[in-house]
């Protein structure tokens, strides 16, 4: 299970450590794709796997399908450690993110986000701003507390 929050930063080559906790879960080969609310998703492998079998069941007819599976496989790439512990992150995606300097790390069970400080510390405060209303919607969704 992926969780913590680590904060690190990116180099100029574009190279960011993954912090030891999660690079014991996420192997030596995994996934980085584009994720939601502008950050970027890192799957292991297993989950990647699963991940990829959920998208084959969208119907091809269904263009929001289509879009979606676009959206996550049309940007993913592999990832690998050097000896360092760092992976490189593309261009792409790193623009895609709004990658520059600070970066958060946050586990989320089956992935790993990766977030632009500010814009995690924005979202963060959102959040626990909202977080009576988040459990509630939660409940209703069979999650409690």
């Amino acid at each position: 299970m992926l969780n913590g929050e680590f904060n690190h930063s990116i180099d100029a080559k574009g190279r960011l450590i993954i912090p030891s906790k999660f690079r014991e879960s996420l192997g030596e080969h995994f996934v980085i794709t584009k994720g939601m609310d502008g950050c970027l998703f890192v799957y292991p492998d297993d989950e990647w796997s699963a991940f990829e079998e959920k998208l084959r069941e969208l119907p091809l007819t269904n263009k929001k399908a289509r879009d979606f599976k676009r959206f996550f496989l049309g940007s993913a790439v592999d990832g690998e450690l050097d000896k360092q512990g760092r992976v490189l992150i593309s261009s792409a995606l790193r623009a895609y993110a709004g990658l520059e300097k600070e970066v958060v790390l946050a586990g989320v069970l089956d992935k790993i986000e990766i977030w632009d400080k500010k814009a995690w510390d924005a979202h963060s405060e959102e959040v626990e701003a909202d977080i009576d209303d988040i459990a509630s919607d939660m409940e209703d969704l069979g999650l409690s507390i």
